[in-house]
């Protein structure tokens, strides 16, 4: 063989390998570079759409100092109270797919684009992580109110017509659609007070400003304590904290609601973003301090991933259309 030949051939190989070593960390950064690969660098923010210091406020908290453990970044809680919980649909609408800005999702957003106008849709302007749990809701009186069961609440309603002032966590709510189609049934007229946050609703119930309330979770202290009486509750069965307070449906009302909730982000989130988060959150929401914390207000796991939770979304969306049109709240035009 020409020595001087194999000689040139690897003076060739070397030079063209010096020329190539550039481009090839280029191509490596490129890929160290995907979404996902170097996701979090800094803290992410969790939009959380009811006012501070309510039950699901109070748990999402916990969910969110975990799961920044795992993500080796923090996660900060932003409150946006009002408008029945839909307020972060335009923050998660206008926010970039990045993965920094996520929100959790509850029931009314699902809701809220079938009753009135918006700009947004859940399904369109939302990337689907991860399904969390679902609530238990229920109806409260104060302690001393001479109403004890849901029977004598609609017998006071109905003979002092337009008196009754029942709380619930928002116009547009579980809680608020689930009494007007109560009270529709019976022909029964009601003062519907909303408020932005559990726990000042819970107050006001409790102070006797109010005669009954409708919400979330965030009655479980003041059952507990004495201050108020829980006359019934949405969920299918009767709930393992107060199992002698009987269910909607057992009392022949033929309503289940839980309003399960998660965790999305904008539209476009990429798929490894997403997988990054889901598997943060989904550590996070299995932690026994997590469980514990949920058990304080009757609450179980409800997981889902991102393309279970998805399908679920869309089943809703779909689901809440058909309740708002059999109860004659449909926006004009939807």
């Amino acid at each position: 063989m020409n020595l001087d030949l194999v000689a040139r051939r690897g003076a060739l190989r070397r030079i063209a390998g010096t020329l190539l070593a550039p481009l090839a960390g280029t191509a490596s950064a490129a890929v160290l570079a995907q979404p996902g690969d170097h996701f979090p660098s800094r803290p992410v923010t969790l939009w959380v759409p009811w006012a501070a210091g309510g039950a699901t406020d109070l748990t999402m908290r916990l969910l969110a100092e975990i799961a920044g453990r795992h993500l080796g970044q923090k996660v900060l809680i932003e409150n946006r109270g009002g408008a029945g919980g839909t307020l972060v649909m335009p923050v998660l609408q206008q926010a970039a797919p990045d993965g920094y800005t996520i929100a959790q999702m509850p029931q009314p957003v699902f809701r809220a684009p079938w009753v009135q106008k918006v700009t947004w849709d859940p399904i369109r302007d939302s990337t689907p992580v991860i399904q969390i749990s679902g609530v238990t809701f229920g109806i409260v009186v104060p302690a001393n109110s001479p109403i004890r069961t849901l029977d004598d609440l609609f017998a006071w309603a109905h003979a002092r017509p337009g008196e009754l002032t029942v709380a619930t966590n928002g116009t547009g709510t579980t809680p608020h659609m689930v009494m007007d189609e109560l009270f529709g049934r019976r022909g029964i007229e009601w003062v519907h007070v909303p408020y932005k946050g559990v726990a000042e609703q819970m107050i006001a119930v409790s102070s006797g400003q109010l005669m009954a309330g409708v919400t979330s979770n965030g009655f479980a202290p003041f059952v507990d304590s004495g201050k108020l009486r829980l006359l019934a509750t949405f969920g299918e069965h009767r709930t393992r904290r107060w199992p002698q307070v009987p269910t909607l449906k057992e009392l022949g009302h033929g309503i289940v609601a839980m309003s399960p909730y998660g965790l999305a982000g904008p539209r476009g989130l990429p798929r490894p973003i997403v997988q990054v988060l889901h598997d943060a959150f989904k550590a996070a929401m299995f932690d026994p301090q997590h469980i514990a914390e949920l058990a304080k207000y009757d609450q179980e796991l409800a997981y889902l991933g991102p393309e279970d939770y998805g399908r679920s979304m869309r089943e809703t969306y779909a689901a809440e259309r058909r309740a708002v049109e059999r109860l004659g709240l449909a926006a004009k035009g939807s």
